[in-house]
């Protein structure tokens, strides 16, 4: 980016790190208005780009990088569940998640919903499915909704149920169900798409004001921890469900107030106008809507990703979870969005899902520079991972889920299987492009923990397993950075513009001292952002 005009700010570090490069070295960045006018050695910065009012930071030995671009969150929900509207625990067992709720019972008008997110039963003891009974006991009179942390299953008391409409006659849509005992009488758990479809109904009583405080609230809790763009991915494929709110996006932009890039990704439909429609709406540099997103399998955990062959500890004769749609269907869905050149991101979880995934994008690529996107991506079949690179799909994963379920692959998919998860390093080896991101609210956004994860195969708040779960597929600092940044801004099909520091990007930067470069893997998480920049901005500093 050719310029003659002074830098309207020059970062200079001991530890610059463009993501282009394999280690940082001495450096700066010159910044003029929401762009990086040059990055490179200091001693190599040209001259006209100092001018008499240019302000100088002097970082010292902090590493100065690209800002983490999170390639898979949920915004809404992440930003809900942090708001005084909702709680986020996972609770010690079902007694205790019921008593966690307590303080959101106490600040919550009388009547309204009591709203949750993060228990995970199988990380309870003791571990077990709850039901409604232990909800009807405390609050019999106020309607409970306490999702899952994979946001994938809603545990509802009895008040709820009937404030939803809900009996032991109701049909659930296509794809979820609502749980009944031995008698045929309902538990109060709901999962997949019947969970799903039920959340607009719970947030109704929210308003506008709450949510966008909510909004604010989130982006500054995105900018306290580095990163500086996010892809705001559809949470179903149901009409209307997808929770993209441009709404909200856009009423922040308008007033200046969003300080996070963000790129929507809303649900492929027959319809495709509403990319279309959001494309329209917002064109400007921090909202923009880049493609699509569907989902073809739920989560290994509750057996419904999709696998080849049945659950090591199969419910039942030939338990291979199952397709949220027919393969046909999904083809036919991606196809026409793929001749537009609009790029399709596909939740694959289970080995078939992915191994079906990649038999629609071979048959239907998008043209460059777009890139379609497998999310997830958990369960290989070992043939599968050389042909993400060979069909340029990028693998947009969150390293948080590999330590979430501790025994849980060797429970579901046994020890033939388990070699083929989450396998970063062996797609890197591949060629394959790995970005990186946390789904959020199921884990943290927190970069530095993922990375961690990454790096050390090790679970960021417990540092179990020592060793590392499945070591051989441990990473470098430098590609976890690079999936993080680089990585991720490919995903949000934003490469030309995003994830490295070099002349004409974004001045999308963060600041980490003590530098992560010169840290052992297992300290990387003591490294603490210093400063966040957003459009050659300063959103953030410590």
């Amino acid at each position: 980016m050719a310029t003659s005009c002074p830098a309207d700010r020059i970062l200079v570090t001991t530890a610059l790190f463009t993501a282009a490069d394999d280690e940082p070295s001495p450096g700066a960045v010159a910044i003029g208005g929401d762009r990086v006018l040059w990055a490179g050695p200091l001693e190599a910065l040209p001259e006209h780009l100092r001018g008499t009012d240019t302000e100088v930071v002097d970082y010292g030995d902090a590493l100065v990088m690209p800002g983490f671009h999170d390639a898979h969150l949920h915004y809404f929900h992440s930003a809900l569940y942090l708001s005084p509207l909702a709680e986020r625990f996972v609770g010690e067992n079902e007694a205790d998640a019921v008593a966690r709720l307590a303080p959101l019972a106490a600040r919550r008008p009388a009547g309204s919903w009591l709203l949750t997110q993060g228990w995970r039963d199988y990380l309870w003891n003791p571990a077990g499915m709850p039901s409604r009974a232990s909800l009807d006991a405390v609050y019999p009179d106020r309607p409970v909704a306490m999702y899952s942390g994979d946001a994938h299953t809603l545990w509802l008391n009895s008040c709820a149920l009937e404030r939803l409409g809900i009996t032991e006659e109701s049909e659930p849509p296509a794809g979820g169900s609502y749980d009944k005992d031995a008698d045929g009488h309902l538990t109060g758990i709901v999962r997949e798409a019947a969970a799903m479809e039920l959340m607009p109904r719970i947030v109704a009583e929210f308003s506008r004001e709450e949510l966008l405080d909510a909004y604010r609230s989130f982006e500054r809790y995105l900018n306290e921890h580095g990163i500086t763009g996010v892809c705001d991915v559809s949470l179903m494929a149901m009409p209307g469900l997808d929770f993209v709110r441009d709404d909200l996006f856009g009423a922040l932009e308008e007033a200046g107030e969003l300080t996070v890039r963000v790129s929507m990704f809303p649900t492929l439909l027959e319809d495709r106008s509403r990319l279309a429609d959001l494309q329209a709406a917002h064109t400007g540099p921090l909202l923009s809507a880049r493609g699509f997103k569907q989902f073809f399998d739920g989560v290994s955990s509750q057996h419904t990703a999709w696998v080849h062959d049945p659950y090591t500890n199969a419910r039942f004769e030939g338990d291979c979870g199952r397709p949220t749609v027919g393969a046909e269907v999904m083809e036919a869905l991606v196809a026409p969005a793929a001749d537009e050149g609009s790029p399709v991101r596909i939740h694959a979880i289970g080995d078939e899902a992915i191994h079906r995934c990649l038999d629609i994008f071979e048959a239907h690529p998008v043209a460059a520079p777009a890139h379609h996107t497998i999310e997830h991506l958990e369960n290989f079949q070992p043939d599968d991972i050389a042909r993400l690179a060979r069909a340029d799909v990028i693998a947009s994963v969150q390293p948080r889920h590999i330590t979430l379920d501790p025994g849980g692959p060797e429970r579901d998919l046994g020890p033939e299987r388990v070699p083929y998860m989450w396998p970063f390093r062996t797609l890197l080896d591949s060629g394959a492009t790995l970005a990186f991101g946390t789904d959020s609210p199921v884990t943290d956004i927190d970069p530095i923990d993922a990375v961690y994860t990454a790096v050390t195969r090790r679970d960021a708040d417990t540092h179990e397993p020592l060793g590392g779960w499945l070591p051989e597929e441990r990473i470098t600092l430098a590609e976890a950075l690079r999936a993080y940044t680089a990585g991720s801004a490919a995903a949000a099909q934003r490469e030309g513009e995003l994830g490295q520091l070099a002349p004409g990007m974004f001045a999308d930067i963060v600041v980490l001292d003590p530098n992560p470069f010169e840290l052992a893997p297992e300290d990387i998480q003591q490294a603490k952002v210093q400063a966040t920049y957003v459009a050659g901005k300063k959103a953030y500093e410590r």
